[in-house]
């Protein structure tokens, strides 16, 4: 069953799958990014891997690191590392508790998608605490039933 392409702003570059499947989701908070020239033309080209990424709070500001952005194919020698930290565009009430958030045990700031907003990149954080593996197959267990059901009320709706 091939899904609708979304066009506009809402249509994701990026998204982090895994982040559901490994974290419960406790809010969201949407953040600009600090790019260079040959990093947003790669965001642009859907060149972007938020599997392994996270976000900190260093000296009151947010930082956004190991999220991959691919060099841009036509780049010269100014290209931009891929694995470089990027700093995240907050208010500073934001941040302030984003930090506290994050002081708790077991809760950290994962990206969850990166999308065009009005021509500037925006990533959306995502304040998450850890699964244990029993929840993860419990999730997992739920998935599989509501597929199910969807299935059969297809077959005979």
């Amino acid at each position: 069953m091939a899904q609708k392409k979304i066009k506009g702003k809402d249509r994701p570059l990026a998204q982090n799958k895994k982040a559901s499947h490994d974290y419960f989701i406790l809010e969201t908070v949407e953040a600009g990014l600090v790019l260079t020239g040959t990093e947003i033309k790669s965001v642009r080209a859907s060149r972007v891997n938020l599997k392994d990424g996270f976000a900190q709070i260093k000296n009151g500001q947010a930082w956004l690191m190991n999220v991959h952005i691919s060099e841009y194919t036509q780049g010269n020698r100014f290209n931009h590392d891929p694995l470089r930290n990027r700093k995240l565009l907050l208010h500073k009430k934001q941040i302030a508790s984003l930090g506290q958030e994050v002081s708790k045990q077991g809760v950290t700031l994962v990206p969850l998608k990166m999308y065009l907003k009005n021509g500037f990149a925006k990533v959306l954080i995502g304040v998450a605490k850890g699964k244990h593996v029993y929840d993860k197959r419990e999730s997992i267990k739920k998935r599989d039933q509501d597929r199910e059901i969807r299935r059969t009320l297809k077959n005979y709706g």
